[in-house]
């Protein structure tokens, strides 16, 4: 006879394997191509709106009063949460970095708890994490092992991932992906760089030695849904390609598949005066390893810099 979480994860992928899956964060850079990626596999994609619902695939939520309709998410075999004001999008005054604290918490801490009180929850839960855990590594490699920085981006992520309590407590396999720098032209950090590297006017930040962590944006997906599906996965798995490069690489990986030219290094000075304590992010080194992804049979499809640059173009 199988038992309660078994009989409850195959009652909600179905026979064929389908299934229903909430995702906030849907209208995001990586919740529009997961999205995208789920339907055109025939799963049923519940997105949460924090508007009136305007169909029967969307549900309302309100992440800062905490409100979320449990109702709507009766059935769901799994919930992709991604929601969360943006790191990089401006400059971190202290309202800013409050916003970008609240988002994540208060948001995760109200869908956990709506996830737990249902009277059959999902499957999984996969929630939000990024590998600014870690802090500045330097050169040394770490994985899911390491114990977290230090410094806001640290704090930041270990209550982010705690906030999510309500649902591992609830007996719901709770996954944290750990996300490094997504290398997609519509959006991120990356976003920002392509056109800079196009113009021509493209180089490496500061002295280029620090380690930038990536993972291609179909890969990042793909790796979402693979956790998803593996039953054995639950806690902090870190979503990033297998071969950390420094920013001097990726500047020359940038030059190499758009054909041109790098000459224009951006000294650290004047990053730091442009972008505040954001700089300390941009200038540090985070060499990170997807040890439990590798682990557990994930294979990317872009593993390389060149590769995830050339399947962004």
């Amino acid at each position: 006879m199988p038992s309660a979480p078994r009989a409850r994860e195959a009652a909600a992928a179905g026979q064929d394997g389908r299934m229903r899956i909430a995702v906030t964060g849907s209208t995001g850079l990586i919740g529009t191509a997961l999205v995208r990626s789920l339907r055109a596999d025939g799963h049923e994609v519940v997105r949460l709106v924090r508007r009136a619902p305007a169909g029967p695939d969307e549900v309302r939520w309100d992440p800062g009063l905490q409100r979320v309709d449990a109702a709507g998410l009766r059935g769901c075999g799994a919930v992709v949460h991604l929601a969360g004001a943006g790191i990089g999008d401006r400059r971190w005054t202290a309202e800013y970095k409050r916003r970008i604290r609240d988002s994540r918490l208060l948001g995760t801490s109200a869908l956990a708890e709506a996830l737990a009180s249902l009277d059959e929850p999902p499957r999984v839960l996969v929630s939000g994490s990024a590998i600014g855990y870690y802090g500045d590594t330097g050169d040394r490699a770490v994985d899911e092992s390491a114990p977290p920085g230090y410094g806001f981006l640290p704090t930041l992520c270990v209550e982010w991932e705690a906030a999510a309590a309500a649902a591992q407590e609830a007996g719901i396999r709770t996954v944290f992906p750990r996300t490094g720098l997504v290398v997609a032209r519509g959006g991120g950090a990356w976003g920002r760089l392509f056109p800079l590297f196009r113009a021509g006017l493209g180089g490496r930040l500061g002295d280029g030695r620090q380690y930038w962590s990536f993972i291609a944006l179909h890969d990042h997906v793909a790796a979402l849904r693979h956790l998803i599906d593996t039953e054995a996965l639950e806690g902090p798995v870190n979503l990033t390609a297998p071969e950390p490069v420094t920013n001097r690489e990726v500047t020359a990986a940038m030059g190499r598949v758009l054909r041109r030219p790098t000459p224009l290094p951006v000294p650290a000075a004047a990053l730091k005066l442009a972008l505040g304590e954001l700089s300390g992010d941009v200038l540090g080194s985070q060499r990170v390893l997807p040890r439990r992804l590798l682990d557990s049979g994930f294979t990317f499809a872009f593993p390389t810099v060149d590769e995830a640059i050339a399947a962004a173009v």
